[in-house]
């Protein structure tokens, strides 16, 4: 594959340069939007009975967004040819980051289902097919999708002994997360970012493959006994309509805050703006959200039944927005993501020159 085409395609037409800012909105909308919908999901729909429209699905969105960010990253639609080594190593540093700490992040006790050391393990699962043609990506996508479930309901029959390898299945296959059929979002993400997130017939696209997504689905899980697509169930009926969901959503907002909607696109960017902040540093919003709970729940007179109130959700995602746009405004970069930036070396303040890689690589 050379980075003079689209992955998997022949060779297209430029993709629209990035705004100067070197970051979709869009994408941080999107991103932002998956964050506080894990807040409510920790906190607003804990004592109900059936899912809601943030139960399972910010958590997809938010790991199909980390695989768009990845293919962002390592140049968007044109894949970077220079620095290659680098990519790999800063993309597999950050993987380990966060798997650490996701680690440490089950230690308090948040009555949370971390998500961060899965997501850290799926990431590693992503290296190696980093600059892989979409069609590969597509077929990883596929086996992750339909094999990822049936391996999970396998290891529900069979126990498995040993901390050790009970761990490795738990992570891998059989957790909250299972990094295995997660891999699918990832997969999604990157192939989305390959074929060129600012253009308009990707993003239209997204839309009309997502919704197919989420009609076979949701719709399998309608019509056909036994199927279920509820959150955090991991079936292909849950991987295909929520997944669908995630990548039609960014589809559409890529769409509607786009240059291409002129006025309406950049006062929509305006009014979404303080979520397009906490989306610029999910990281740290995500992990402080996660110690303030433990915080709650230390200071309860009976910690040991929690259920946590409306007010303390408005507290959070109002904090949350307002650090966000202030830190944003006068220090940039949030806290951890700085961190992680520094500590992988990816990408780079300055990056190799490479006549392949657009201005898409900028992102993040």
């Amino acid at each position: 594959m050379t980075g003079s085409t689209t992955s998997g395609a022949g060779a297209t037409a430029p993709a629209p340069a990035l705004p100067r800012s070197g970051r979709i909105a869009a994408i941080d909308i999107a991103r932002g939007l998956a964050v506080l919908g894990m807040f409510a999901a920790h906190t607003l729909t804990r004592s109900l009975d059936e899912d809601t429209i943030v139960d399972g699905r910010s958590s997809i969105l938010f790991a199909t967004l980390a695989g768009l960010s990845i293919g962002l990253m390592t140049g968007g639609s044109r894949p970077l040819e220079a620095g290659r080594g680098a990519a790999y190593a800063g993309i597999g540093v950050r993987g380990l980051l966060l798997f650490f700490l996701g680690s440490l992040l089950w230690l308090p006790r948040t009555d949370i289902a971390v998500i961060l050391d899965y997501y850290g393990i799926a990431f590693l699962l992503l290296l190696p097919a980093l600059f892989a043609p979409r069609l590969v990506l597509a077929a990883i996508a596929a086996v992750a999708a339909f094999v990822g479930p049936l391996i999970d309901a396998a290891f529900d029959q069979v126990p498995v002994d040993g901390d050790l390898a009970a761990y490795a299945v738990d992570r891998l296959f059989d957790g909250y997360y299972p990094a295995f059929t997660w891999l699918a979002y990832l997969a999604v993400g990157l192939i989305c970012a390959r074929s060129g997130v600012p253009r308009r017939r990707t993003q239209l696209a997204m839309i009309g493959g997502g919704a197919v997504g989420m009609l076979a689905g949701y719709g399998a899980a309608a019509v056909l006994p036994g199927v279920t697509a509820e959150a955090h169930s991991d079936t292909t009926a849950e991987v295909l309509g929520s997944g669908g969901f995630a990548v039609a959503l960014i589809g559409l907002l890529l769409l509607v805050t786009g240059p291409a909607t002129r006025a309406a696109g950049s006062a929509l960017r305006t009014l979404l703006s303080p979520i397009a902040a906490v989306g610029s540093m999910p990281l740290t919003i995500y992990t402080v959200q996660l110690l303030v709970l433990a915080w709650y729940i230390q200071v309860q007179p009976q910690p040991s039944s929690i259920d946590y109130p409306v007010p303390l959700f408005l507290a959070m995602a109002s904090a949350a927005i307002l650090f966000a746009v202030v830190w944003r405004r006068f220090l940039g970069a949030g806290p951890l993501e700085r961190l992680m930036r520094t500590a992988s070396g990816w990408p780079p303040s300055k990056r190799p020159p490479d006549r392949a890689a657009s201005s898409e690589q900028r992102v993040l």
